[in-house]
């Protein structure tokens, strides 16, 4: 017998006659049964390839050992081993808003699961799409107290767009490509599909996604026709108009910003962003007034309070934006588009909502001007123009220049300067340096700006960077960190030197929260209860210890050769920038206050308050 040869048939050796026949079954029904020898972590990473999945986020252990076998024999997802559940949400979160992708996470149960939760509820709060599989115990000991059992789909309920604990095996390809829908359209948000380590054993049928739908879940796209045409007057005859617009814009995708401009230019009209919403429109263009809320820019809040007519484009009328609600834009006719409706009159009543997708009610807003050939009030435009151009002339920006110490602001600043060339995507830790970056760091195009909003999440940036590297393996990435927020996943250094993630950590360090430093200053007596970090590690040396590279300046004028000299190297770096520690972030709307009234610079009190025309009262 020749080498190859596979030699007789069973049935040849037994003295069976084999012969072979057309099969009655259809090429699916032949194809389903193949399927079917397929345990359920094969067909859960079949499901992930249908999905178009490339690369997910997590942290072994033992209930989703089998699938992690599975994951070892395959090449076409890679897996990024994080240092913390939290992290591979973070990172998840950063590999979605810089791609428009769903992030996808796979840890363990127990804590593996309610370690995530922090990321989870990050997720659901900025609208951020993922599908989170958890491991679960198996089936029959569910209730029963196992080793890492919690109950997962309990715990995650509220933070989460939907949830699934996958029971019988025939439902868990369904289950994968139900909550991939449902975690990317609508309003976006995390999903999480509890696996049951027997399910992932077993074998399992597979169903493509072709075939999946959900039975309910329909979100509205297209807005109401007759709305839009109302809306549209509405904006025409306006005499002083803003476009507010926030995070919802940049989840419809990169189209619906353009749309966005575009009406912008038709109308002539201001346009202010919040804090999810920067980039969305060009921040160097002359009708962009700034961010608004409690950090925004003067112009922004003042406009936002004096004007008439309000358009709210993927925006929730969060309280960081509106302040005290009573006295809220009190005479302004209020349009709000959202896909989501039960984002519309939750915080504040508005005259006309309109339930859709904000590219395509934008696209329908535009055919509906240009059909009617709207023109506005070029007279009141301009007298509205000039009005906010006196609040600009404010400068509510501005801060002391030091040749001494290194200003936060002026070390954004500069961190922008000499960036801006190279496109950099953006993530922030939460805090002071957190608003001073939205605040100075200008971005001209959607998905490079990386932030917990919602939530406010210390220790969110440094794992999102490492998802936005994945993704864009050739781009500079930045963490503008500050040294607390950094200590919360300063872990995550481990993981950008084992992939050998180019990220950029520039650390703002003034040895306080200082956010918590600053209200504490402001609004509590100057105690600085518990806010001031008296041990610290030395960033260099802990960057050297992680095999990463760090460099430290305290010197402005040692500042710009600092920047370049971390663009240069090849690899991780943290950048400790010690700044003065005494700097506030301004402007400043208190807690509880109205939204005009604004603490603009040290020398404001609380007992001189701005009024509503924007004058300062003494």
């Amino acid at each position: 017998m020749r080498r190859g040869d596979p030699g007789p048939s069973p049935g040849a050796r037994w003295g069976v006659v084999w012969e072979w026949r057309p099969s009655s079954r259809s090429l699916e029904q032949v194809k389903t049964m193949v399927d079917q020898e397929k345990s359920g972590a094969e067909i859960l990473l079949k499901a992930l390839a249908d999905q178009g999945v490339d690369v997910l986020f997590g942290y072994p252990g033992g209930s989703v050992l089998p699938l992690y076998d599975e994951l070892f024999k395959q090449n076409h997802i890679r897996h990024i081993l994080v240092r913390h559940e939290q992290a591979a949400v973070h990172a998840a979160e950063g590999y979605a808003r810089s791609t428009g992708k769903v992030g996808v996470v796979l840890v363990t149960s127990g804590p593996g699961a309610t370690n995530a939760v922090t990321g989870l509820t990050d997720a659901m709060m900025d609208s951020i799409p993922l599908v989170c599989f958890t491991g679960q115990v198996p089936t029959h000991l569910i209730g029963n107290d196992a080793f890492q059992e919690a109950d997962t789909t309990g715990i995650t309920r509220q933070c989460t767009k939907h949830n699934y604990l996958v029971k019988k095996s025939e439902d868990l390809a369904r289950v994968i490509h139900e909550g991939f829908q449902v975690a990317a359209t609508g309003r976006p948000g995390p999903v999480v599909i509890d696996l049951p380590k027997d399910i992932l054993l077993r074998p399992a049928p597979y169903t493509p996604p072709s075939r999946v739908r959900h039975k309910s879940y329909r979100p509205q796209i297209k807005g109401d026709i007759r709305a839009i045409e109302q809306a549209v007057d509405l904006i025409a005859n306006a005499k002083q108009p803003i476009f507010y617009c926030g995070g919802g814009v940049i989840n419809s995708g990169p189209h619906a910003c353009q749309l966005l401009t575009q009406l912008a230019r038709l109308t002539g009209y201001p346009v202010t962003l919040t804090l999810m919403g920067l980039g969305a429109f060009p921040a160097s263009d002359p009708q962009f007034l700034g961010m608004l809320g409690m950090h925004g820019t003067y112009e922004a809040n003042l406009a936002m309070h004096n004007c008439d007519v309000m358009v709210a484009v993927g925006a929730r009328f969060d309280d960081r934006v509106t302040g005290r609600l009573d006295a809220f834009a009190p005479n302004a006719t209020k349009i709000q588009i959202d896909i989501d409706p039960s984002s519309v009159n939750k915080n504040v009543r508005v005259d006309l909502p309109i339930i859709g997708d904000v590219g395509h009610v934008l696209e329908d807003m535009i055919k509906v001007w240009k059909a009617r050939q709207a023109r506005p009030d070029q007279a009141a435009l301009g007298a509205w123009w000039k009005r906010i151009d006196e609040w600009r002339a404010r400068d509510c920006l501005r801060y002391e220049p030091s040749d001494t110490v290194i200003k936060p602001q002026y070390a954004i600043q500069r961190l922008y300067d000499l960036t801006r060339e190279r496109d950099p995507l953006i993530t922030t830790e939460v805090g002071q340096h957190q608003m001073w970056a939205a605040q100075f760091f200008k971005f001209e195009k959607p998905n490079r700006w990386m932030t917990s909003g919602g939530l406010g999440t210390m220790g969110y940036g440094l794992p999102a960077s490492i998802g936005v590297q994945i993704a864009h393996p050739e781009s500079l990435v930045v963490d503008i960190s500050g040294e607390a927020s950094f200590m919360m996943n300063m872990q995550e250094i481990a993981t950008a030197v084992q992939y050998r993630l180019p990220i950029k950590v520039f650390i703002l360090n003034n040895h306080y929260m200082g956010m918590v430093r600053q209200w504490q200053e402001l609004l509590h007596g100057g105690r600085y209860s518990e806010s001031y970090s008296e041990a610290l590690p030395d960033i260099v040396k802990l960057a050297e210890a992680f095999g990463a590279a760090g460099l430290r300046v305290s010197d402005p004028a040692a500042l710009d050769d600092t920047i370049r000299q971390m663009m240069a190297i090849d690899g991780p770096v943290l950048v400790d920038v010690l700044v003065d520690p005494s700097e506030n972030c301004f402007p400043m709307i208190p807690s509880g206050a109205p939204h005009y009234q604004m603490l603009l610079g040290p020398a404001d009190k609380e007992s001189q308050p701005i009024s509503k025309e924007g004058a300062i009262l003494v």
